[in-house]
């Protein structure tokens, strides 16, 4: 529905709710948020990482669906307004995916995904610490920062800059991280059998 926002949303008013711009918006404290568009580069990064994922759930049957720019419900810290974040790419387990399929309702991250996967874009601090925290207090089991430039700040990727997929592992609560650089092979906690390097994935914004 097209609507005229005159108080706080729920999220899933949120889900429905549409300024008739076409833009895409996040949802904070129940007020809505424009996005700014990705780049190019960003978008070619999105599409083949899930590309990439989607074929190796399905190739091995693994009990996962990767989605691009899916709404993200946050956690209220405190507030009585709802919060999300529309993430790059959301890897639902399959069983809510399943579960959204029975129902007519926006397919949308209501419980925390087992994977969500941002790619940095100028606005990096958002990645690195904002989201970081957030996905960390949401219990988002794993969590990728794919900055396939190395715009991120030194205290991050480490000086000098270069490409690098930052890949947080949930442990008693809190995140531990581990970096993956040039022809270093990703390690992820949820995609055992997953291949790809960091080299590959800057490949794909120049094919």
């Amino acid at each position: 529905m097209i609507a005229i926002l005159n108080q706080p949303l729920t999220f899933e008013e949120f889900l429905n709710w549409d300024d008739g711009s076409g833009r895409s918006f996040e949802l904070v404290n129940g007020v809505t948020v424009p996005l700014s568009e990705p780049n190019a580069k960003h978008e070619d990064v999105v599409d083949g990482l899930c590309s990439l994922l989607v074929s190796h759930c399905q190739s091995l049957n693994l009990p996962y669906v990767p989605r691009q720019g899916k709404q993200v419900r946050l956690k209220s810290d405190g507030s009585e307004y709802e919060s999300s974040r529309k993430a790059d790419i959301v890897v639902f387990a399959k069983e809510e995916w399943d579960r959204m399929r029975q129902s007519s309702a926006s397919a949308a991250a209501y419980v925390p995904p087992p994977v969500v996967i941002e790619v940095v874009s100028t606005n990096w601090r958002d990645d690195y610490r904002i989201k970081l925290n957030e996905y960390e207090t949401l219990g988002v089991l794993e969590y990728w920062i794919v900055d396939y430039a190395g715009l991120g700040g030194l205290q991050y990727i480490g000086s000098p800059k270069q490409p690098t997929v930052t890949v947080h592992r949930l442990v008693d609560g809190e995140y531990q991280a581990q970096q993956f650089r040039g022809m270093e092979v990703i390690i992820s906690p949820t995609f055992l059998q997953f291949v790809l390097t960091t080299q590959q994935v800057v490949a794909m914004t120049q094919t």
